[in-house]
């Protein structure tokens, strides 16, 4: 008998892409490797804030008519705030869509997010996230977890591939970031991310 199942998906339209763009349409980076140190070397007290909404802004705002813009530069911005701007809009745009999930779900337990993909190689993003959401963030030992996971399906399919819960107990974990963010940080550099996204929902 099948066992129906459910899940709470939300939509970011630009994330690696910004990143992509930061290395092929301004030609900031040679890789996107190099955008976490470049990230580190900025100046902290420059609050440059990125919204990627080059087509538009995704969950929790659906805005397809919304366009990328950068606030907060100065004459001294360059392409280490540039960088660190579209890291964290990475980070901030999760905690935009896990907000809007936690709306949607019953238990409100502690939350450790499990991430994949390219982008979370990147050890100064990650920490990044885990000190904007408040909460631990955990890198698999296999970074390509969507692959993995449509492997599975197919594998399962045909019987040669183990069992649902043996397929869950195979996933290890690399590395567990932990938040190091103190409170009020926290608090004004999320209250300039949404006053950048209100600023660019009105334009």
């Amino acid at each position: 008998m099948a066992k129906r199942a459910y899940a709470l998906e939300g939509s970011i339209f630009i994330a690696g892409a910004a990143v992509q763009w930061l290395r092929d349409g301004l030609g900031l980076v040679k890789s996107a490797s190099e955008t976490g140190p470049l990230a580190r070397s900025a100046d902290p007290s420059q609050n440059v804030y990125m919204v990627p909404a080059f087509v538009g802004l995704g969950a929790p705002w659906w805005d397809s008519e919304a366009r990328g813009a950068i606030y907060g530069l100065t004459r001294n911005s360059g392409p280490a705030e540039i960088a660190k701007a579209v890291l964290e809009a990475v980070c901030y745009q999760t905690r935009d869509l896990l907000s809007a999930m936690r709306k949607d779900w019953a238990s409100h337990g502690d939350t450790v997010l499990r991430v994949d993909g390219g982008m979370v190689a990147s050890n100064w993003t990650m920490q990044f996230l885990a000190d904007i959401l408040n909460a631990p963030v955990d890198r698999p030992t296999i970074l390509e977890t969507t692959a993995v996971g449509a492997a599975w399906l197919a594998g399962s399919k045909v019987g040669v591939w183990p069992g649902q819960a043996e397929f869950a107990a195979s996933w290890e974990r690399d590395t567990r970031f932990e938040p190091q963010m103190d409170e009020a940080n926290r608090i004004d550099k999320l209250a300039g991310w949404d006053l950048a996204v209100r600023r660019t929902l009105l334009t």
